[in-house]
C-alpha cells in the first residue's frame, strides 16, 4: 500500500512540474532575405492546455490553436492568411527557464529560433 501511495505522489509531482509558460515571450524570427522580425507570443497555460496569441506578419494578433503542454515541451498551431491563401504553421518548443527553444514548420520548411520571457 505504501508503495502505491509513493507512486501516486511521484506521478502528481511530475505533472505539477510542467513548465510555466504563461506570459509574454519575444523572439527574433528569421525571415526572407536574412532579415529577422520580432514576434510576440502571449501564452496562457491551463493544465496541459496552451492558449494565446502571437503577433502576425501584418501586425494583428493571431490566435493559437491546438496548444498542448507536456512537461517542458509545448506545441501549437497558427493559421495565417496571405493574399486570400491560408496556411497552418506548426510550432514546437522546449522550455528552459526564461527561454523557449522553438521550431516552426510549414510545407515550405522549418525555422528554429529562441523566444525569451519579457521582463
Amino acid at each position: 500500500m505504501l508503495k502505491k501511495l509513493f507512486t501516486i505522489a511521484a506521478l502528481l509531482t511530475v505533472s505539477a512540474a510542467a513548465a510555466d509558460v504563461t506570459g509574454k515571450w519575444i523572439a527574433q524570427v528569421p525571415g526572407r532575405d536574412n532579415q529577422t522580425r520580432e514576434v510576440v507570443y502571449n501564452l496562457k497555460a491551463s493544465g496541459a492546455e496552451l492558449t494565446g496569441t502571437m503577433s502576425g506578419p501584418q501586425g494583428a494578433d493571431v490566435a493559437i490553436s491546438d496548444g498542448k503542454i507536456d512537461g517542458d515541451n509545448i506545441a501549437f498551431n497558427v493559421k495565417l492568411e496571405f493574399n486570400g491563401n491560408s496556411m497552418v504553421r506548426a510550432y514546437t518548443g522546449v522550455v528552459a527557464g526564461d527561454e523557449i527553444k522553438m521550431k516552426s514548420q510549414t510545407q515550405r520548411g522549418a525555422q528554429e529560433f529562441v523566444a525569451k520571457r519579457a521582463k
